[in-house]
């Protein structure tokens, strides 16, 4: 099963690969969302010229042989760019297996649940609060998840005021019976945020995510040690060496791996493979409306 061909279809936002091989396979993946007319133009020069001729059959060796041809350029994009050549192959696996992805990992589909996300900061705390109420009225959510601070704020909230303005408005509107969880987005320092934890443990919010700037696991450290609440992280990370460390010291409570950011379903395997020793849950992150919620669904 030789790759003949990789293709790749894309606007600014979304780019999907369609990889062929000679036996009629025919297998489509997506490179992560967001600039993916660049992720596609990565995958042009810097992973279909390793891959091109080789057997499909064994994903794990083509992500190594592409990331040590490419080992001068460690970056995101590269990452963004594998995403779609791993996620067609195992496209192409199931297909051959007469099986979903799901099914060839080990797993059977079922139903699971999710919770309600607005994604946004603008938003003030009365709209959110109500458009929460309507979603579970309207489809039954029992759990939400809102934004606080300000996305890499220096200690700065979106205006002044707005977090603990909608913690408490949230949670006054949907009431005790639903589960809530906010994301900082790398707001804090480690004081702050243990101050801001505090506040959320009084309301009962039972996640809080990225408390503090992604590239300081130490401070985020700190914040799991002083805090009740369950913290959590990961989604910006792709390299295997910052995952063995934040797992091995036990960074967070939650690890967050983003199949497009990690390069694909077979390195974020890795990662849940690390997590699942050290006895740590994993929740993917998957925050767009493209085939990354698919690929975490499975």
């Amino acid at each position: 099963m030789k790759i003949i061909s990789i293709e790749t279809f894309t606007n600014e936002y979304i780019g999907l690969v369609r990889v062929r091989t000679d036996e009629g396979d025919e297998g489509w993946g997506q490179t992560s969302a967001y600039n993916a007319d660049i992720s596609a133009q990565v995958v042009h020069r810097q992973v279909a010229p390793h891959v091109l001729g080789w057997s499909g059959l064994d994903i794990t060796d083509l992500n190594r042989e592409v990331l040590e041809r490419e080992h001068k350029f460690p970056g995101s994009y590269l990452y963004r760019g594998l995403c779609g050549l791993d996620t067609a192959l195992w496209d192409i696996h199931a297909k051959r297996a007469n099986k979903s992805v799901c099914q060839l990992l080990g797993g059977n589909p079922e139903s699971v649940p999710v919770y309600a996300s607005s994604m946004q900061r603008e938003i003030t705390p009365e709209d959110e609060a109500e458009r929460f109420l309507e979603l579970k009225e309207r489809y039954g959510y029992k759990a939400f998840k809102f934004r606080v601070g300000r996305e890499c704020g220096h200690d700065l909230d979106q205006w002044p005021g707005r977090t603990e303005a909608i913690v408490k408005q949230v949670r006054q509107v949907l009431g005790d019976d639903v589960a809530l969880l906010v994301d900082a987005n790398s707001t804090y320092t480690p004081a702050k945020a243990i101050e801001v934890g505090h506040m959320l443990q009084d309301y009962g919010v039972s996640h809080f995510e990225e408390p503090c700037p992604y590239w300081e696991p130490d401070w985020t450290r700190q914040v799991k040690d002083a805090l009740d609440i369950d913290i959590s992280g990961g989604e910006q990370d792709n390299d295997m060496r910052i995952w063995k460390h934040m797992i091995d010291t036990q960074v967070v409570n939650i690890v967050q791996p983003d199949v497009c950011y990690m390069g694909g379903i077979t390195r974020t395997l890795e990662v849940a493979r690390l997590a699942q020793q050290a006895n740590l849950p994993v929740t993917l992150h998957s925050a767009n409306l493209s085939l990354v919620t698919l690929f975490s669904a499975h």
